[in-house]
């Protein structure tokens, strides 16, 4: 009997593209509650239910031991589908399914999700007190209807907030349940309903930018402080736009100067000091480039690389450390470095980066600028030190 999680998640979203891998904190937000369920004893498999590719790449790409992409039917996958209608289906494809194993129905959009909250919930539901299992959070406040009537409270005689019981509100963090129930029910809960009650910081919408702005606060003050990803083992990164701030400098003798940032430097020194191998692939093909590698003591360096070159030196480097492209950050900022970026384990562009390379899902857009400190920016984060 296995503990089952499944999350769905859908390409459209009416308020933010494709919010599901929209960045958060560094990371594409479907990672956060992936990674949450990854590191539960008690969760034997982790199934993405989703219609997109975008979405099923970046999956892939999480590098996530339990984690596996189920490719949900389009009927299920539009507005107006339940959730219920894809967990139903997905139960229906899985392979020798056994109706005594556990589901646990996660939403992606519940990134503040701890792990000791699945364990927890899952000892509840253990016991056989209870049929099926939500996720909750306290409240406090008093509700009225439209036509002027209380709700939850007399007026005339308002409680003190210490003396008020309150409400029982879903956060929509997760649902368990069997599998039998869920079939049965044909609906996520059944049966005698217990409740896993959540912080209160964990009743949070992901609906607009605000939304987003406040979440990543919350995550940031209340998540355990950890690296942006453990796995990376090399930081590639271009020059221009990136180490540079893109401008060409030109002598009268016709000699071209670059501006780079010493904080870029140091940022290098500092993986080093991790174990983290560091590189530079660029299209440009230049002494001083050359020099500033030399000065900052690159594990790697691809000059002239263009037309596909920049992915191509990427899986040359990866070969010679024996990694994947999972294990590889990198930071780019134009068009010749989309191919590397779409590939890369964490992609990242400086904050004045072209368009098309911003709108790459789950890309990390740095605060800097190109020249200004970005290379910098993304160590702090790889290192947990931001």
């Amino acid at each position: 009997m296995k503990v089952i999680a499944f999350i769905p998640v859908r390409c459209g979203s009416t308020s933010i593209p494709f919010k599901n891998i929209k960045a958060i904190n560094g990371k594409p937000l479907i990672y956060w509650t992936a990674a949450t369920l990854n590191a539960c004893y008690a969760v034997d498999e982790i199934w993405i239910g989703t219609d997109c590719e975008e979405i099923a790449s970046v999956v892939d790409g999480l590098a996530l031991d339990k984690v596996r992409v189920y490719h949900r039917s389009p009927e299920n996958a539009t507005d107006t589908a339940s959730t219920e209608s894809v967990m139903l289906e997905f139960l229906q494809q899985y392979p020798n399914l056994n109706p005594e194993s556990t589901l646990v129905l996660v939403q992606a959009t519940s990134p503040l999700l701890q792990s000791n909250h699945i364990e927890e919930a899952l000892q509840k539901f253990s016991t056989g007190d209870f049929d099926s299992v939500l996720s909750c959070v306290g409240s406090k406040r008093f509700f009225w209807k439209q036509n002027g009537t209380p709700i939850n409270y007399d007026y005339r005689n308002r409680p003190r907030r210490q003396d008020f019981e309150g409400w029982l509100m879903e956060n929509g963090a997760f649902y368990i349940q069997s599998v039998h129930g869920v079939l049965s029910n044909q609906n996520r809960l059944g049966g005698k309903v217990g409740f896993y009650e959540m912080p209160d910081y964990t009743a949070t919408e992901l609906d607009e930018t605000i939304d987003w702005i406040i979440t990543e606060k919350l995550m940031q003050y209340y998540l355990p402080t950890q690296p942006l990803s453990a796995n990376i083992r090399v930081l590639l990164t271009d020059v221009d736009g990136v180490l540079t701030d893109g401008t060409m400098y030109y002598g009268e003798a016709g000699d071209e100067l670059k501006k780079f940032n010493t904080r870029d430097g140091m940022g290098f020194e500092l993986l080093r000091k991790a174990g983290i191998k560091t590189g530079i692939i660029t299209s440009e093909n230049t002494k001083i480039v050359a020099r500033r590698a030399a000065k900052m003591k690159a594990d790697y360096l691809y000059q002239g690389q263009r037309d596909g070159g920049k992915l191509a030196a990427a899986l040359e480097i990866c070969d010679q450390e024996g990694i994947t492209l999972e294990q590889v950050a990198y930071v780019g900022d134009d068009l010749n470095c989309i191919s590397l970026l779409k590939k890369a384990g964490l992609a990242a562009c400086p904050a004045d980066a072209v368009t098309e390379v911003k709108n790459i899902p789950g890309i990390q857009v740095l605060s800097a600028k190109g020249g200004e400190g970005c290379v910098r920016e993304l160590v702090e984060l790889i290192l947990g030190r931001s």
